[in-house]
């Protein structure tokens, strides 16, 4: 059954019913996703925004009282307590001008708090052997200690279920690290800024939120819309026959 029928020229025009309602629902959900794709990117934008205005904004103290996780991501935060080495553990493959390393985390307990922070103190190379894992100094005492708070899902999570080697991890799981190291955990990753005399690297890069990614799917839905409603005009325009009678437009 043709919805209408029309004569340009030589051509005619005629959708039917079945495959105009297919490509009217797919390109609905096309659109959608694009739209969907592109409100993720603002989100992110957002995010970044509020990365820069946060690094000019007074760290934010934590104590006793667990973390808000949303309220805090990319706010400098500053805490008393000491480093538990004991549970550090070292992130592989992670690379710094070239040259392979580890990134080192230890968890920090505060003072007086149930839960402790997970820092990543920063980088260090392997070295000559992989088989002597490196063991960078840990600051004794109480200290007092300044980072970045980050999503710990947004850049070590864990891609397979690769078991961990001793201290040493392919990426970082937070459920199985607390449930093998019976710690109670901020609902953050520290990325540490404050200066520590043990010989780690802490160039940390402006967090990547994945503007761009989210901005290429958002185009790629965009285009196959737009193919959709091509093909569609396409498959339904055909060379009119002699004899052939239809409704001039």
């Amino acid at each position: 059954m043709h919805l209408l029928r029309l004569r340009f020229g030589a051509w005619r025009f005629e959708p039917t019913l079945w495959p105009t309602l297919a490509a009217a629902f797919f390109l609905v959900l096309t659109i959608s996703l694009g739209n969907w794709q592109s409100d993720r990117a603002d989100t992110k934008r957002a995010l970044q925004a509020r990365y820069d205005t946060a690094m000019r904004e007074p760290a934010i103290h934590v104590g006793r009282a667990l973390l808000d996780r949303d309220s805090v991501l990319y706010r400098r935060v500053e805490a008393e307590g000491r480093f538990d080495d004991a549970h550090t553990i070292l992130l592989d493959n992670r690379v710094l001008d070239g040259v392979a390393g580890y990134h080192v985390l230890t968890p920090f307990r505060i003072e007086g708090a149930a839960q402790a922070l997970l820092v990543n103190r920063g980088w260090v190379a392997v070295g000559p052997s992989r088989a002597q894992v490196p063991h960078p100094p840990v600051p004794a005492g109480t200290i007092r200690l300044e980072g970045l708070a980050i999503d710990p899902h947004s850049r070590y999570v864990e891609l397979g279920d690769a078991a961990p080697q001793g201290r040493v991890w392919q990426n970082l799981d937070v459920e199985r690290y607390a449930r093998l190291t019976g710690l109670a955990l901020q609902p953050v990753l520290v990325l540490q800024t404050s200066a520590g005399d043990d010989g780690l690297q802490r160039r940390w890069p402006r967090p990547d939120t994945g503007v761009d990614t989210h901005v290429s799917y958002a185009l790629q839905w965009y285009s196959l819309a737009t193919t959709l409603v091509v093909l569609w005009l396409i498959m339904n325009t055909k060379r009119r026959r002699p004899g052939d009678t239809t409704t001039t437009l």
